[in-house]
């Protein structure tokens, strides 16, 4: 019996990873529970677990009385008593072996969901402290197979099994067994029931985290990435603010012969990235995020709401709004405004339009009046 019980506890430990003093506490305590429920009314119990001898005991502790126990629950007779321990003594504390086919279907079972509660307790508390350093960061992962007709991924981190979904993968990448590549760790999801770790390439914070790594003026503070714009696997924009004069935000992000971000965009395969200086001035910082469309003028919303409407020379319309409208959202995206694009011809004939309306209701006054 104890050796196919230390034989089980050797898988769980390799299976779970739970340390052999941690997961012999959680079987002693689950074990615990279900002698107690078998002998509701003992009060003292021993339970003894030597994984070195492959030794398991459970024993119940009464005190040894002379004559008839009042209280057989904690109490035995000195004649009984020495049934166990011959040379006993009234007053003595009396170990009576338990059997573990004694405690019966019920109680065993309970003594099993605790274990298992236990263990996964314990695994969801350490998957949480493991990754709450890591959460919102850059870690290296090694790709372990792939799905080949969904594409989602198996990855390890730190010798965890992570799953790492097609959607979070960048469009168009693929992986082989072996692969090691960089992810976003987004955070811990469900963690009250079955925690889990959520991971990313697609994610906008995974273009940061990279210019953060190639760029030192990122990393120190002097250059700051305001905010971030991305279509995965497309385009991102990113606005940059220098908090040093001396220095070019977007100089430093492109760095010497382009090396910083060409090593960005290889991480990226190739998706393009326009550098934007950040302005506190939404219309001057709205203009720049419609680059590399030229824009004429910015005019945004007297209500208070987070709108505008932006005018562009007729040939710069298609560039501004960009391929399926891309260009335009990006720019959305990275200044929190909506945009309204509309070309000089098209904001013309719209004001002359709004001037005949104004004409006539003035000519229909004066009528009115005479």
């Amino acid at each position: 019996m104890s050796k196919e019980i230390f034989d089980a506890l050797r898988a769980i430990q390799q299976q779970s990873g739970v340390p052999a003093d941690i997961l012999i506490e959680k079987i002693k305590a689950g074990v615990e529970k279900a002698v107690r429920k078998a002998y509701h009314y003992t009060e003292n119990i021993r339970i003894d677990f030597d994984p070195e001898a492959e030794s398991f005991e459970m024993a119940l502790l009464k005190t040894v009385v002379e004559g008839e126990p009042e209280d057989p629950d904690n109490e035995i007779g000195l004649d009984e008593a020495r049934t166990y321990e011959p040379g006993i003594a009234v007053g003595q504390t009396c170990e009576i072996p338990i059997d573990a086919m004694q405690l019966g279907r019920v109680p065993a079972s309970s003594a099993k969901q605790e274990i298992r509660n236990s263990i996964r307790q314990f695994e969801r508390d350490k998957l949480i402290a493991q990754y709450q350093d890591k959460e919102h960061e850059l870690v290296s992962a090694t790709v372990q197979k792939v799905e080949p007709l969904t594409g989602n991924a198996i990855i390890t981190i730190d010798h965890d099994e992570v799953y790492f979904p097609r959607t979070e993968q960048i469009p168009g990448e693929t992986y082989r067994a072996g692969d090691i590549i960089k992810v976003y760790v987004v955070g811990i999801v469900n963690p009250e029931k079955k925690p889990s770790v959520r991971v990313s390439r697609s994610n906008r914070e995974f273009v940061r985290r990279l210019f953060e790594l190639e760029v030192p003026e990122i990393f120190d503070g002097t250059v700051e990435i305001k905010s971030v714009s991305r279509e995965a696997g497309a385009r991102s924009k990113i606005a940059v603010w220098s908090n040093n004069p001396d220095v070019d935000p977007i100089g430093a992000c492109i760095g010497p012969k382009r090396a910083r971000i060409n090593a960005v965009m290889r991480e990226l395969h190739g998706e393009k990235i326009d550098l934007i200086v950040y302005s506190e001035d939404d219309a001057e910082f709205i203009s720049k995020a419609l680059a590399p469309a030229e824009v004429k003028s910015v005019t945004l919303a007297d209500d208070g709401t987070r709108s505008c409407r932006v005018t562009v020379p007729q040939n710069q319309l298609s560039l501004a709004i960009g391929n399926k409208g891309q260009n335009a959202k990006l720019a959305a995206k990275l200044t929190g405004y909506k945009i309204d694009i509309t070309s000089e011809e098209q904001a013309l004939e719209e004001a002359a339009a709004a001037e005949s309306v104004r004409e006539a209701g003035e000519a229909d006054s004066e009528a009115v009046s005479e």
